[in-house]
């Protein structure tokens, strides 16, 4: 099986037909709160809530259904679908796929999250982490930056003063909001959560933020945000280990995960973002070194992307679109990595895809989760084939 251009275009027609006719609502990794029979059976506490999450998430089959657990729209996946259309827009000029995206932005500003300055979203549900709670729509740094992606290209392509206006304040929400981890002359950090009770990072949060802001300084011409970019991004690459990677969290034993698949991608896509918009290169040796790693650590000879550097399985359909994404952005640097984008969209088509129109989530060792969750794989694999159509089209992205 060869790769062309249009069954990739076919394939992502279907995948957004199907997720439109969910209205992209449906089921989302980290969801097992919502169950109120789980609520009922363990009483919730940090304990009770981390197990039933990560016994729903781990499960080979997909217990939401019997758990009495809804589907439901998650503003992240909204902002990943508007991506994806506005990539499609972009190599292909067709106003519905413009109106599409329009729509769904247009929804988000509609619905932000409430109680907290500037614009902001979070998700669909309650959530527990190791080492902190977050109430279901509280607002967090990661969502809330992936949807200003979304509102930027927005602005750039209709030129609509209300996605303008939009980006100042969701560059308020992640500036000004609690908490700061650290903040020194030439580094910052910020948290995930706007909580003060959080006092480790997760290292792709400065990094979103900080790409986030160098865009929105440039087509707003603050300068102001690329300087507080610059800081942001100097802390992540201060980070980086002599080998090339990043830990998951600062300081690395906060979380058993070490350096994974898809966080690691969305480091060096945020530090490319950063020096294209500012343009700033300082940090090229760094992204080269842990792009290096990236594609030789965690990336199998036929495309699968790794769980970790140290694990192999579960091969995860958001490492596989994090990756087309991130080595489709490399070729700005070296056209090989269009290879490796390549192997890895194939490998996804071939064993991931169902032709009802959605990707599964997972490939295990002995089996593959056979369901699909659709913010973790529609929204991420339909962004990655529009971004691999605009560049096998020739299209700036």
């Amino acid at each position: 099986m060869n790769l062309d251009s249009s069954q990739v275009r076919e394939t992502l027609r279907n995948v957004l037909a199907y997720s439109a006719r969910q209205d992209y609502s449906g089921y989302s990794k980290h969801d097992g709160l919502n169950s109120r029979l789980l609520s009922s059976l363990l009483g919730w506490g940090k304990w009770s809530r981390m197990l039933a999450i990560q016994a729903v998430m781990r499960s080979p089959w997909n217990l939401r259904p019997l758990l009495g657990i809804n589907h439901a729209c998650n503003p992240k996946g909204l902002g990943l679908f508007s991506s994806a259309y506005l990539e499609l827009y972009q190599s292909e000029k067709r106003s519905d796929d413009l109106g599409e995206a329009i729509r769904l932005l247009d929804w988000l500003l509609e619905h932000p999250s409430s109680g907290f300055q500037g614009l902001s979203w979070g998700y669909p549900y309650p959530w527990q982490d190791i080492g902190f709670y977050a109430a279901k729509d509280l607002p967090n740094r990661v969502v809330t930056c992936w949807i200003g992606f979304a509102m930027l290209k927005a602005a750039e392509i209709t030129g609509e003063a209300r996605y303008g206006d939009a980006l100042p304040k969701i560059a308020e929400f992640l500036t000004t909001e609690p908490n700061v981890l650290h903040d020194s002359r030439d580094m910052k950090c910020y948290s995930y959560l706007p909580d003060p009770s959080v006092t480790w990072a997760v290292m792709d949060v400065p990094a979103l933020v900080g790409a986030y802001l160098a865009e929105a300084g440039r087509l707003c011409k603050r300068a102001e945000y690329i300087s507080e970019a610059r800081r942001l991004i100097t802390w992540v690459v201060d980070k980086q280990t002599d080998y090339g990677a990043w830990y998951y969290t600062h300081p690395p034993g906060e979380s058993h995960i070490t350096h994974d698949n898809y966080h690691t991608a969305i480091i060096l896509d945020c530090i490319d973002r950063y020096g294209e918009a500012s343009g700033d290169e300082r940090f090229v040796q760094s992204y080269r070194q842990g792009l290096d790693y990236y594609e030789r650590e965690l990336f199998n000879k036929d495309g699968s992307p790794r769980w970790m550097n140290n694990r192999d399985y579960p091969h995860d359909i958001h490492g596989a679109a994090s990756g087309i994404l991130c080595f489709l952005r490399a070729t700005r640097h070296d056209v090989r990595y269009g290879s490796q984008a390549d192997r890895t969209l194939l490998w996804a088509l071939q064993g991931m895809y169902d032709a009802r129109g959605y990707f599964y989530y997972q490939e295990t060792r002995l089996y593959r989760k056979k369901f699909t969750l659709l913010r973790w794989c529609n929204a991420w694999m339909a962004w990655a084939m529009a971004a691999w159509l605009s560049v096998r089209a020739g299209k700036p992205r």
